[in-house]
């Protein structure tokens, strides 16, 4: 277990800004803010991506996915060279309102991850912001920074995040939204655009120690499998039946929460915990078989069963 590791560096105003919204915020605040703080979160995400993916629009479902997922193992990339540690290890005043991975030691670096930059902040971005560039409609330009504002605010707020690491993590995003799009468009092979991406976040498992990389590396292994199983031999018809869409969505949470239980199974919660090499390396190996079940395998049953079609 990696305790209270990292570098401590901020400027004075970040730490007089987070006190001064922690001393003024209400319990109600601090719910609200909670709520947008989900938008970053891994089950969120997985929905709004299933959305557009298992219901809409399966090429932009493709697109969102991957930049959402570039910029989590490439955020968590850039945390593990810059180690900054979170606002709440150095300052008393300080406090975690909202834990980042539940259950384990608020001051676990290996499980907490470190701060620069916000991976909720870029996650919201990239989630947002490549919508919004695909579609170009004005309301979705409208949460592309809505969205994210409010989830880089909430990070302040709940004492997860410097302001600093937030606007690093905006950039970060808002590169992803760019750059994925632009490399899909101008690399015609799916697998070479796919091996391409994968060879840039390849180097983090040498040195990578906390466990949202393996977290990122597994969701984007599996999903880039899932995908090109799906794209050979599953091709689903996308819908916008109201009960077909409500069906899909809610089968790819429950598989998503049921494969998270089960393979977690073989395992003790102290090994799963203990931020080992091979603990971190199991969590990735759960991560692609669920990321590759929900967008390769899930999907065959659409064609399949009536409801779903």
């Amino acid at each position: 277990m990696i305790l209270m590791e990292g570098v401590a560096f901020f400027f004075s105003w970040e730490v007089s800004l987070i006190e001064w919204l922690q001393a003024n915020l209400s319990n109600a605040g601090v719910a609200i803010l909670s709520f947008f703080s989900m938008f970053g979160e891994e089950l969120v995400l997985i929905f709004v991506m299933g959305l557009f993916y298992w219901c809409f629009d399966k090429k932009l479902g493709k697109t969102v996915g991957l930049s959402v997922l570039a910029g989590l193992t490439w955020g968590s990339m850039i945390k593990n060279v810059v180690l900054r540690r979170r606002p709440y290890f150095d300052h008393e005043k300080i406090r975690l309102l909202r834990e980042i991975e539940k259950g384990a030691d608020i001051h676990d670096a290996s499980a907490q991850g470190y701060s620069m930059p916000s991976a909720h902040s870029a996650n919201a971005t990239a989630l947002f912001g490549s919508m919004a560039l695909d579609k170009r409609k004005k309301w979705l330009t409208v949460l592309a920074f809505a969205i994210p504002f409010l989830t880089g605010i909430s990070r302040v707020a709940v004492g997860a995040h410097y302001p600093t690491d937030v606007l690093a993590g905006w950039a970060l995003g808002a590169l992803c939204a760019l750059l994925i799009p632009a490399l899909q468009s101008r690399i015609k092979s799916t697998p070479l655009f796919y091996g391409l991406i994968l060879i840039t976040v390849i180097p983090g498992l040498f040195f990578c120690k906390s466990a949202d990389f393996f977290t990122g590396f597994g969701l984007m292994a599996g999903f880039m499998a899932g995908t090109l199983l799906e794209e050979k031999r599953v091709r689903f018809e996308e819908t916008k039946k109201p009960l077909a869409v409500i069906l899909r969505l809610v089968g790819g949470v429950t598989v998503y929460f049921a494969l998270n239980l089960l393979l977690k199974l073989p395992f003790s919660k102290e090994f799963l915990e203990n931020g080992t090499t091979a603990a971190l390396l199991v969590r990735s190996a759960r991560y692609a078989v669920i990321a590759f079940i929900e967008f390769g395998v899930y999907p065959m049953l659409f064609k399949r069963v009536k409801w779903a079609s």
